[in-house]
């Protein structure tokens, strides 16, 4: 495995085309001769994707190189722009909010996992004990908001108008009993967020990536059964029958993996194939 910045591999791309138009008698490379880059949050998705490339991915042929980011916005941006193949960070719902803001023309493949969301704090053990007037950080983006609104309402801290399919907002809190302050903070963020409010609705890579255990620490989770926010492999659409992805996709829905993911997170994070 090697890891490469998304600028790097843009301008890798850049120089094997000027090679390739300079001619020469050279043999032209079609972009399945070169390394799968995948574009990963640092865990769980990443973690998942060096087991593979450590593992399984010699034997299947495939040149695997991964590309981190911390961030939910920049493997959309390196995925559109071509500086990396595929991502593994995202679910569908949040997909399809970023497709109708930037305009992306994006094809998901099979769910991979779940991570749930959980409610974290500090200074509680229990959520019966959350003051009034508490102050509950949420994610700042829509699809993240929304989960963690439902979350909150499923464990009757607040009320709901239904929203249908659509993820609710805060303008959707119909009933607020403990007049609970939310505030929202990008998802990367959260973690850091607990020493300042009193609890925090956290994705489940980001809590994992702050040594917490979702399973022993947080104070609620999501269900996984039923819950459409799998996380899986999205690719430009067109490209989907790239024999490199074809191979990822089999490798990562394999028992090797299915089996890698529950020894590894314990609950944590959820085979979701």
């Amino acid at each position: 495995m090697r890891t490469k910045n998304p600028l790097a591999a843009a301008a890798a791309v850049a120089t094997a085309l000027a090679l390739s138009a300079c001619g020469g008698g050279t043999a032209e490379l079609s972009a399945e001769d070169e390394p799968l880059q995948v574009g990963a949050s640092p865990v769980p998705h990443a973690e998942i994707l060096r087991f593979v490339d450590d593992e399984l991915a010699d034997e299947a042929g495939l040149d695997l190189e991964i590309v981190e980011f911390t961030d939910y916005v920049q493997p959309n941006v390196a995925l559109d722009d071509g500086s990396i193949d595929a991502n593994y960070f995202q679910t569908i719902p949040y997909l399809e909010e970023q497709e109708a803001n930037a305009g992306y023309d994006f094809t998901a493949l099979e769910p991979v996992h779940i991570e749930p969301l959980g409610i974290y704090s500090d200074s509680l053990t229990d959520l019966a004990a959350l003051p009034d007037g508490a102050t509950v950080a949420i994610p700042n983006d829509p699809t993240n908001a929304g989960r963690a609104l439902r979350l909150l309402a499923a464990n009757d801290l607040i009320t709901l108008a239904d929203t249908g399919d659509a993820a609710p907002t805060a303008l959707d809190v119909e009933g607020n009993p403990k007049n609970l302050q939310i505030q929202e903070i990008e998802a990367a963020q959260l973690p850091r967020s607990l020493v300042d409010v009193d609890a925090a609705v956290i994705n489940g890579n980001y809590a994992i990536d702050a040594d917490l255990s979702p399973a022993e620490d947080a104070l609620a989770l999501e269900e996984a059964e039923g819950n459409p926010n799998a996380n899986l492999v999205v690719v430009r659409a067109g490209t989907e029958d790239d024999e490199r992805i074809a191979q990822l996709e089999e490798l990562l829905h394999s028992d090797e993996v299915r089996t890698f993911i529950e020894e590894t997170y314990e609950g944590a994070v959820i085979p979701a194939f």
